[in-house]
């Protein structure tokens, strides 16, 4: 008797998002788009900026370095240096056509939502993996026997 193994297997299965090169893949005012991120920066705003930080790559304290009043109140005379920064990182990373100016100018109009739609767009382009493991299944395979002569 003979007994067939076959050796577990993982098979890893990968989502790709595909986004047109150079453009933003939600718009600056599109927070219904993710219901998840738009509440995370309504209850807890610097979670949101320092978990964005993180998914990049970056200081999770990064963000928190703006002045504190540029996230609530408005711009004032000020452009968040190091939003500017992370946004701008986002922008050569993923190939999304802008500037430094634009970006001062939409932190400065909607602090905010320019966090919403970095949130976002990071979520998106990341790659998902998904892992999927095999059972070991066992066989026994009978052999052939031929009768005896008689």
């Amino acid at each position: 008797m003979a007994a067939v193994t076959m050796q577990p297997q993982t098979v890893v299965t990968k989502t790709v998002t595909i986004i047109n090169e150079g453009e933003w893949s939600s718009g600056l005012y599109d927070c219904c788009e993710d219901c998840g991120i738009c509440c995370c920066a309504i209850w807890c705003f610097p979670c949101l900026m320092c978990q964005t930080a993180m998914d990049m790559g970056e200081c999770a304290c990064l963000p928190l370095m703006d002045p504190s009043c540029v996230g609530y109140v408005g711009c004032g005379a000020l452009c968040p240096p190091a939003s500017m920064a992370i946004r701008a990182t986002l922008r050569e990373r993923y190939r999304i056509k802008g500037s430094i100016c634009s970006d001062c100018t939409v932190f400065c109009c909607s602090y905010s939502c320019a966090w919403c739609q970095m949130a976002r767009e990071v979520k998106k382009r990341k790659c998902h993996y998904n892992v999927v493991t095999a059972q070991t299944t066992m066989a026994t395979v009978p052999l052939m026997t031929t009768p005896a002569p008689m």
